[in-house]
């Protein structure tokens, strides 16, 4: 039997430890609870579990909860356990027995959440088992999670979101509630369309990720670069690395064992069983570095992840956002860095050519492709361009990006631009950026020999600028489309649209100065946003000591530590010393299951460090 809670603020509290909503939370559950269908855009790490679980707890019936990986509706099923709410999965990693057991309490009343990939869902028995709960009046919410998957031309497509839409017919009056980190405009217009929920009330939180630290570097020597990053800040913590390929994926990982990283490789080509393992180890073990295509990351409910790193170009800002997104989920600093060049740019600008899809999907991604260069060359604030992609203004620069941090002197380059795209028309739109970087610098090769026997009137006339400064060049001139790859050119540039009326001179061309870079200044514990205060010795030390609580109760359990207390939760622990179990219950993440469950094991760490203090 359900136990009765006063309403949504006492499930807060009194399950999950926290005094407040936050961001549209609040709103969210009480329109589900008052039985409209609603749309959820929030941001990675911004509660958007909540705005279906608190309701679950309230509403009569049972909430099935629609995830698109086994990985991450097993680790929710179990942080929900832990808070001691009735939760179980259907999926493929059960036994017969185990899953005849699932489905009896379901029909018994006896679970308030059921987590279902969409595959399963789908089938017949399953189908049943909905149209019997339905007759016993017992089903009452269908929470559709990483909703974005149903768009058909997005980094996540699942083909079997799109006939979620069904789910509308045939259980009407059923409220459902769609949720996802990342959609622009044209997917959340896809996901309102294909599953039915025109007439949803739709709520959009800022995609701004405050605690997250943006840097984008000129890809030179990317696994170095990436180390320079990692000694500097982020030596044992948690993270992950994102290469384009899976032999990139390797050869990094394997790289950086060498240089004493303790690094993992992840990619689609390992056994499924390998697969499974590593990813248990990032989410179990402290200080492990995932080296991963995107095949690893969207089942990942890892809150203290401390910096995504991108080696390779993504293919959109769609997939930069949610990728970097998945550092920082706790709240704390962190950070996002990439590195890209020139030929990051072609790569994916022929991945794209040869993909699938019709000439319009294509000029579609290769705009997002676009966008995501021009984010990267901006002279301004990362963030205020990060958040304009999505549609959101933000009123000042942040603070809290490299270019912020290291201001970038612009310069008006509409005659390098010009002199570029001239070299380009006269050796017949054919070559790289190297040759025509070449031809500019008057650089004797034979085969610029050759094309000066025809007349090259640009040969020699950019020595103003030296290789690195042609090259930014050629860079921002890609970022805003006067240049384009030519995918059946083996690495050639053509002119782009708008590059003609460059050339006649009808539009001023603003260019970013690039400059050896510094590292960033650094306050705090050296990573992203600068903490609110400084931890003395002996606070860090306590902090340590309940980590390690943290991580043998994990271990007895066979949990990951952050189900047990987040580090947010344990901080807030040092900073208020606690002495017993009704002062213990104030501190955020503290709920009712946890403070009967771990109480009295923190609070007597916490004891012995007030004792050994002194008066």
């Amino acid at each position: 039997m359900k136990r009765r809670y006063a309403g949504p603020l006492d499930v807060l509290r009194t399950v999950f430890g926290f005094d407040a909503f936050k961001g549209h939370q609040a709103a969210v559950i009480d329109a589900v609870m008052a039985g409209d269908d609603a749309l959820v855009l929030m941001p990675t790490g911004g509660g958007k579990s909540l705005c279906y679980q608190v309701p679950a707890l309230l509403l009569p019936g049972l909430t099935v909860v629609v995830s698109p990986l086994i990985a991450l509706m097993q680790d929710q099923v179990t942080a929900l356990e832990v808070l001691g709410v009735r939760a179980a999965f259907l999926n493929s990693t059960l036994r017969p027995e185990e899953a005849g057991a699932v489905r009896r309490d379901a029909l018994g009343g006896r679970l308030d959440l059921l987590y279902v990939a969409p595959e399963r869902l789908l089938t017949d028995p399953f189908l049943v088992l909905l149209d019997d709960l339905r007759s016993r009046d017992r089903l009452s919410l269908f929470a559709i999670d990483e909703a974005h998957c149903v768009s058909q031309w997005g980094h996540d497509f699942r083909p079997e979101y799109i006939r979620l839409g069904m789910l509308a017919e045939r259980y009407p009056g059923v409220r459902r509630i769609a949720l996802t980190a990342t959609a622009d405009g044209r997917t959340r217009e896809e996901i309102s369309a294909r599953l039915r929920l025109e007439g949803a009330k739709r709520f959009v939180a800022s995609f701004d990720r405050p605690n997250i630290r943006y840097r984008v570097v000129e890809k030179t020597e990317a696994k170095a670069q990436f180390l320079d990053f990692y000694w500097d800040g982020h030596e044992g913590e948690p993270g992950i690395v994102y290469c384009l390929s899976r032999k990139g994926v390797d050869a990094t990982a394997a790289w950086l064992r060498s240089r004493g990283v303790d690094a993992l490789a992840y990619h689609a080509g390992l056994e499924v069983e390998e697969r499974r393992e590593r990813q248990e180890r990032f989410l179990r073990e402290d200080g492990l570095v995932m080296v991963a295509t995107v095949a690893f990351g969207m089942g990942i409910d890892k809150p203290d992840v401390r910096f995504v790193a991108h080696l390779d170009l993504p293919k959109s800002l769609e997939g930069y956002y949610q990728e970097t997104g998945r550092a920082g989920r706790d709240g704390e600093p962190a950070e996002a860095f990439m590195t890209y060049g020139l030929q990051d740019v072609v790569q994916i600008t022929r991945l794209l050519d040869g993909g699938g899809g019709d000439e319009m999907h294509k000029r579609s991604e290769r705009q997002r492709l676009e966008a995501l260069l021009a984010y990267c060359e901006t002279p301004g604030c990362r963030r205020q361009a990060l958040l304009a992609y999505f549609g959101e203004e933000l009123a000042r620069p942040c603070g809290n990006c490299d270019t912020c941090l290291e201001p970038v002197e612009t310069f008006d380059g509409t005659v390098a631009a010009q002199k570029l795209l001239s070299t380009a028309v006269r050796t017949g739109q054919r070559f790289g950026a190297g040759h025509l970087i070449d031809v500019l610098l008057g650089k004797e090769t034979d085969r610029i020999r050759s094309l000066r026997h025809d007349g090259l009137s640009t040969f020699g006339i950019g020595t103003e600028l030296d290789l690195a400064g042609w090259r930014s060049v050629v860079r921002q001139l890609l970022a805003n489309g006067h240049l384009v790859p030519d995918p059946d050119g083996f690495g050639g540039l053509r002119l782009g649209p708008g590059a003609g009326a460059v050339l006649r001179g009808d539009v001023e061309v603003v260019m970013r100065r690039d400059r050896l870079r510094r590292r960033a200044a650094r306050t705090g514990r050296g990573r992203g946003a600068a903490p609110t205060a400084t931890v003395s010795a002996a606070a860090e030390d306590l902090f340590q000591e309940l980590r390690a609580l943290r991580a043998q109760i994990a271990k007895e359990q066979g949990v990951p530590p952050y189900v047990v207390f987040h580090d947010r939760t344990l901080r807030e622990m040092v900073a208020t010393m606690p002495a017993g179990r009704s002062e213990l219950a104030l501190v955020s993440g503290v709920g009712a299951a946890k403070l009967e469950r771990y109480g009295e094991r923190f609070l007597s760490v916490l004891s012995a460090a007030r004792g050994s203090s002194g008066p």
